[in-house]
């Protein structure tokens, strides 16, 4: 489908990009970068279509995508964290030079 025809879509089910993309658990500017491309990929236009039929009908969608999708969690750190996890402390107490043990034990 092309993007242009996407917008259409979501115009007639009254959403905007940015619900859109709430509505199915993506970032929008995944939505956003199809724009580039020219087309939307086929499993965002089928719910598209379908989201905007209802919508036509005056059937509820949102209670229906909800049991399906339920809140994704996104990918990635959480926001404000930036690299690894911090290592913890090591003990690193002086080791006895080698040899000494034996030394002791004479």
């Amino acid at each position: 489908m092309l993007y242009a025809d996407f917008l259409v879509e979501l115009e007639r089910a009254r959403l905007t990009v940015r619900g859109f993309a709430q509505l199915i658990g993506m970032n929008p500017n995944s939505i956003t970068n199809y724009a580039g491309r020219g087309e939307v990929p086929q499993h965002i236009a089928i719910i598209a279509v379908l989201v905007s039929e209802m919508t036509a009908r005056g059937v509820g969608y949102v209670d229906a995508i909800a049991k399906v999708a339920p809140g994704r969690q996104p990918r990635g750190r959480p926001r404000g964290q930036f690299g690894s996890d911090r290592q913890s402390a090591f003990d690193l107490a002086p080791l006895a030079p080698r040899g000494a043990e034996a030394a002791d034990g004479d």
